[in-house]
């Protein structure tokens, strides 16, 4: 195996991924002392440094971030390759690794990958579950099911579910300080902030005729996990916006009540995204399909969604 270049190939980007030998070791089924071995050989014949080595973690030299550059341009060359030969497979097969948000992807994406590797055997799915972004080309990922549309202009995303954003609060809050009546009269309030990728820290944007007008919000509480925040405002510690599909089941029981109902936020649809390529496999455009039957997209919103560019 050590002779192969593509083995080599994928122990390096496993390597890079997990910023570990013993971790990379893990994911290949060897011993940590044969991935050092590995790595060492590799060295010892391109005659460089690709990894600077710590105690528990390794990272890049400039050579390897060379290395690691091609070796993914190789390895997505290599697949793309073998999934247009199987493209005409009638029964989806291979490796499909797939990518979600942590809390939506352990509630809800994860049964649905049980439900498909029933339907289809010969698949072996990997599915990782991360609320940090995620780029699918580099990190190799077939799809990755989130929330809002891509800023990567290197994917194109299928829309699974239209789903508005709201701002509520529970009625023990409003009993105590009351309900805002413009946008602007939440700085007088206390609001409860879920942290999300890049997006500016309070920074709440709200719509009406047209007109948008941001407000920049406060309060003693913030965290990046949605289930946590949603918990807070439960509690009645203060006014939050959380998704209709997180919010549905409590503005209904009357535990959460709808603010601000006459201002629209900016939606946070459900995407799959996936890498732009002229040939998908069989196991890729199944799960796509697949995803979009369970999530009831009509056949008219079957349609790729592009980005003009990356995000800034």
């Amino acid at each position: 195996m050590k002779n192969d270049p593509s083995s080599e190939l994928v122990f390096f980007a496993l390597l890079a991924r997990h910023g570990s030998l013993s971790a990379a070791a893990r994911a290949l089924d060897i011993t940590p002392p044969a991935a050092t071995k590995r790595l060492a050989q590799m060295e010892q014949r391109l005659g460089v440094r690709l990894v600077n080595r710590t105690t528990r973690r390794v990272s890049l030299t400039s050579e390897g971030e060379t290395y690691l550059q091609h070796a993914t341009h190789i390895l997505a060359e290599i697949r793309a390759m073998e999934d247009q030969l199987a493209g005409s497979r009638a029964e989806p097969r291979g490796l499909l690794r797939v990518n979600a948000t942590l809390g939506f992807g352990r509630t809800v994406i994860a049964p649905l990958v049980s439900e498909y590797a029933r339907l289809h055997p010969e698949v072996q799915v990997q599915l990782e579950v991360t609320d940090r972004p995620v780029d699918l080309v580099q990190q190799g990922y077939d799809v990755a099911v989130r929330f809002g549309q891509p800023a990567d202009s290197r994917l194109s995303a299928r829309r699974l579910l239209s789903n508005r954003r709201f701002l509520c609060a529970s009625p023990a809050y409003l009993s105590r300080h009351g309900a805002p009546q413009t946008p602007a009269a939440l700085q007088e309030h206390r609001c409860i902030i879920h942290r999300q990728n890049d997006e500016a820290y309070g920074a709440w944007r709200f719509t009406r005729d047209r007109q948008t007008e941001v407000v920049k919000v406060g309060g003693a509480l913030a965290s990046n996990d949605g289930d946590i925040v949603l918990g807070w405002a439960l509690d009645g510690h203060g006014i939050l916006i959380r998704s209709e599909w997180d919010l549905a089941k409590y503005l209904e029981t009357g535990r959460l009540r709808r603010l601000l109902p006459a201002y629209t936020l900016e939606p946070a649809d459900l995407f799959v995204y996936y890498p732009s390529r002229h040939h998908m496999s069989a196991r890729v455009r199944g799960f796509i399909d697949f995803l979009a039957a369970r999530f009831d997209t009509p056949a008219s919103k079957d349609q790729s969604v592009r980005r003009a560019r990356p995000r800034e």
